[in-house]
């Protein structure tokens, strides 16, 4: 495997890991599926020990999990208890992401990649989606979380689907992502702790 492969599974395991952050199972269906065509010839191959991401049984598990998911968030008040559920979810399975995607490399190398790039990258897409969504109940009272939802939604099947088809792009996006997220949440931090220091107790919005 070349240094080209290396770096392309390397942004391929970044970009769906950042996915998992909005949706759990929605990047693994993709990478099962996207798997599961590797290995007849084309999309992507998984590393070795990783290839019953593609089996079929581990297919129908993700899909049926990515349907339950993605219904799951349109429920009222549901969606809030499972943005807690999701986040070390979402942490785990960044982190499989990225070692199922990552070739040849020297065992300590691809762990620590799959623990800082891919669970790192879940776990600020899901502190955004958290914050995003506390917001949104906060000041719709819970109205506009449907629209939340869909978009989160929406961003995980794109991120994945850019992932497998152009990895570098991916990465790219997430580096972006980053940034806004950083911007987002430092913000709404330091709203939060002027208001509690001026005896406010409401959530301020974030501009």
């Amino acid at each position: 495997m070349n240094a080209f492969q290396i770096l392309s599974g390397i942004c391929l395991g970044i970009g769906l890991s950042a996915a998992c952050g909005f949706r759990v199972f929605v990047p693994m269906f993709i990478l099962s599926i996207a798997g599961r065509v590797g290995a007849a010839g084309g999309g992507i191959d998984l590393t070795p020990g990783w290839e019953w991401i593609s089996s079929v049984p581990a297919i129908i598990t993700f899909g049926s999990a990515t349907a339950f998911e993605i219904a799951a968030y349109y429920i009222p008040w549901l969606d809030n208890l499972l943005d807690s559920i999701a986040a070390p979810a979402a942490i785990i399975a960044g982190m499989v992401a990225t070692a199922s995607c990552v070739g040849d490399v020297h065992p300590v190398l691809k762990w620590g990649l799959a623990i800082i790039a891919g669970g790192g990258a879940a776990a600020m897409t899901q502190g955004l989606t958290t914050v995003t969504r506390a917001l949104s109940t906060t000041t719709t009272g819970g109205a506009g979380n449907p629209v939340v939802s869909t978009a989160e939604a929406g961003i995980s099947i794109g991120l994945s689907l850019v992932a497998v088809v152009i990895p570098l792009v991916a990465a790219l996006l997430v580096m972006a992502l980053s940034f806004y997220a950083l911007r987002f949440l430092y913000r709404w931090a330091f709203k939060k702790k002027i208001e509690s220091e001026s005896g406010d107790g409401g959530v301020p919005g974030v501009a």
